[in-house]
């Protein structure tokens, strides 16, 4: 057959795309609520000696701590001081997974995202207790089941939840992320966080409190671990909370952990290039509350930004791309490696498959920046407002055009590393290192 010698479709989209200049940009390192432990084993062994913590602890009893999925910084430490001083109490510790449908759901799966962040039992020095079965402990005056681990419920004479305190991404309250949601959600595993999530998110705000009051009820929980990030990511703050205080407790962590996050002090954005996103930089891949938006829902806090550009994966997610669909472009190295199964899973589980929808497609990062380019409404290109970051929870070293960067200077966080100056990209049309200052 005689070629038309018409321009593909392929042809046409190349055009379109050139035509769309990348501004340039310069680097700029933003500065954040710092505060971090240092010495996590004698912090951890300060808070058993306090009133109604360790005293609570018997000889010989079984303790069941919990294991979490979320890339808490140092959680390895954590777990592996609390249990030592379990050990120095008399009592016999053990790590049960509680991650709700995270590592596909599967035994093998919550175990390999555990010993990501090091907690094997040859580290922690106890043993590992994993299953996916759980019990039923009753339903809620409203109707929802609850339900939690089966080694934890039969084989526990105390239950432990160590877990961080934090906004979450889906819904705000009194109470979001934190020991009451280890507790509803992490320790119900698939069958609990399903049934939990099948009510909503609109119904979080007071579903995660009664499910946490509920449990208290029926389970031998002595104290939880709190755990506070700073604006970096760190570990700022460890407090144990009697199961009695747990409520009041995490409410006022809550406005805690609030004021130390990092945000992007920018009122609007055209263009916010994430280099990667993960189940382990945040439960929904990327934060929303540094996005500013939940899928197409503006939040009260965070920029007005119009396009959204996520490039990889973290390696730690392990293809778990839950989220992605809060992206508007993303590149097909993040399609190759997407795990459609756990990702499925999970958003299924949520009850948010928009969350798992896949963005435009780009063939490497230069097509995503230019395809989004080309996408904006109302934007005059010679004042484009674009910022790159590493992830929504590293916001320390952050790519801005010339708009923005003054915007950021202004706030007196920002020190500015290099001058104005053309993106730099390799061979295969990707970006440089976010930390080069090569470009």
């Amino acid at each position: 057959m005689m070629s038309s010698g018409q321009p593909s479709g392929a042809d046409v989209l190349h055009d379109l795309l050139e035509q769309a200049p990348i501004p340039q940009w310069a680097p700029v390192h933003l500065a954040h609520d710092a505060e971090r432990l240092e010495n996590i084993a004698g912090i951890v062994a300060e808070q058993f000696r306090r009133p109604g913590i360790g005293e609570r602890i018997q000889r010989g009893e079984r303790v069941a701590l919990t294991g979490g999925s979320r890339g808490i910084d140092r959680i390895d430490e954590v777990l592996a001081a609390t249990a030592a001083e379990l050990r120095r109490c008399g009592a016999e510790p053990f790590i049960v997974p509680a991650m709700g449908s995270h590592g596909a759901a599967t035994v093998e799966g919550q175990l390999a995202v555990l010993a990501h962040y090091g907690v094997t039992e040859e580290r922690m020095g106890c043993p590992i207790r994993a299953s996916m079965e759980v019990v039923q402990l009753g339903k809620l005056p409203s109707g929802e089941p609850i339900f939690t681990d089966r080694i934890a419920y039969t084989e526990a004479d105390r239950i432990i939840p160590v877990g961080r305190v934090k906004v979450h991404t889906d819904f705000h309250g009194e109470i979001e992320s934190g020991l009451y949601k280890m507790l509803a959600i992490g320790l119900g595993k698939q069958r609990g966080a399903d049934a939990l999530h099948a009510s909503g998110f609109e119904n979080f705000p007071w579903l995660i409190p009664a499910a946490g009051r509920f449990i208290l009820e029926r389970l031998p929980v002595p104290f939880g671990i709190a755990l506070v990030d700073n604006g970096y990511g760190e570990l700022a703050l460890l407090e144990a909370i009697p199961s009695e205080q747990i409520e009041a407790r995490e409410a006022a962590l809550l406005h805690e952990a609030r004021r130390r996050m990092a945000r992007l002090p920018v009122e609007q954005l055209d263009i916010l290039v994430i280099d990667e996103m993960g189940k382990d930089i945040s439960g929904a891949g990327m934060d929303p509350n540094v996005l500013g938006r939940y899928y197409a829902e503006k939040l009260p806090d965070g920029p007005n930004v119009q396009r959204v550009v996520v490039l990889g994966l973290t390696d730690t997610t392990e293809g778990n791309g839950a989220g992605v669909g809060m992206a508007d472009f993303c590149t097909e190295r993040l399609a190759q490696r997407l795990d459609r199964a756990k990702t499925y899973i999970n958003q299924l589980t949520s009850k948010t498959p928009e969350g798992g929808r896949l963005p435009m497609v780009a063939p490497n990062d230069r097509a995503a920046l230019q395809m989004a380019i080309v996408s904006l409404r109302g934007t005059q290109r010679d004042t484009l407002r674009l910022a790159r970051i590493r992830n929504t929870k590293d916001l320390t070293r952050v790519w801005a055009t010339a708009t923005v960067l003054d915007e950021l200077l202004a706030t007196g966080r920002a020190e500015q590393l290099g001058e104005l100056q053309a993106p730099a990209f390799d061979a295969d049309g990707n970006l440089e290192p976010i930390d080069g200052l090569e470009q």
